[in-house]
């Protein structure tokens, strides 16, 4: 017989795993995923976007964006080749708390944008 605990481990690693690997994208509403970078392609939005990571994402995602054992690579094809600008931008407003990442909403849609646009160019 299977212990309950073993269970609830293995149903809250099976999360964990989704979650770290991409699973927040089906969470996403399709209007979201939709939306489009204001800043797509504005060089200056790139280097305002980087200096806002430096300051709000570097600590936890590291300053080349390759992530380590608890926080995902921001390089990593999911997040390069996958991930819509407005699942990124969606990611950043709600945050994933169960995953210790908190809500960016309150640095604005520009700074966010911006955000996006530095994440976007790290391919």
């Amino acid at each position: 017989m299977i212990r309950p605990s073993l269970v609830v481990f293995l149903l809250v690693a099976v999360s964990f795993a989704a979650e770290f690997n991409g699973g927040w994208l089906k969470k996403v509403p399709p209007r979201e995923q939709q939306k489009t970078n204001p800043y797509e392609n504005q060089s200056g939005a790139v280097d305002a976007g980087r200096q806002v990571f430096l300051q709000h994402c570097s600590h936890c995602h590291g300053e080349n964006a390759a992530g380590n054992k608890k926080h995902p690579s921001l390089v990593s094809p999911r997040i390069q080749q996958q991930a819509t600008p407005g699942e990124l931008h969606y990611l950043l407003v709600n945050g994933s708390m169960a995953k210790g990442m908190p809500p960016w909403s309150k640095l604005g849609d520009p700074q966010i944008w911006q955000l996006v646009s530095y994440l976007k160019s790290l391919h």
